[in-house]
């Protein structure tokens, strides 16, 4: 009887996973245009647990492109320059310019998805630099400063 039952258990489990898998799309969807607000502030916050079907959803929004709702150089870039043990006051005055290609190529980036994905999860640089086109800016910053 105790068999029977974790078999049903088990696919009641398969059930509501693959029912929140199917709706999450049109769940992302509502959030975003009836409480945008709400919707932006939980983007721009990579510290929330969320769950991973709606993280993945999000990160699946985020990587078509859409900036309104993030702004990557202002979200991503701070968290990333942080991973390679940086911040943006590390740059000096006479790199401004350089600070700038690297903000203007973070918010062009095609990886914004994968990127907010990857810094929620803390990857490390590792992963950061599979996939960051800035990464060997900040690599070589870092060897500069010690991190």
């Amino acid at each position: 009887m105790t068999e029977n039952r974790h078999f049903h258990d088990r696919q009641a489990r398969g059930w509501q996973e693959r029912l929140l898998a199917a709706c999450m799309p049109q769940l992302v969807q509502a959030i975003r245009y009836e409480a945008g607000a709400d919707y932006r502030a939980l983007i721009r916050d990579l510290e929330t647990p969320l769950l991973p079907e709606f993280e993945l959803e999000v990160a699946r929004h985020l990587g078509c492109g859409d900036e309104r709702e993030l702004i990557p150089a202002e979200t991503l870039m701070p968290a990333m320059l942080q991973g390679f043990g940086l911040t943006a006051d590390q740059f000096g005055p006479e790199e401004k310019e350089h600070l700038m290609e690297l903000r203007n190529r973070c918010n062009r980036c095609l990886a914004v998805g994968h990127c907010w994905k990857a810094l929620r999860a803390r990857a490390g640089r590792e992963a950061y630099r599979d996939y960051c086109p800035n990464a060997p800016a900040f690599e070589e910053k870092a060897r500069e400063f010690g991190s």
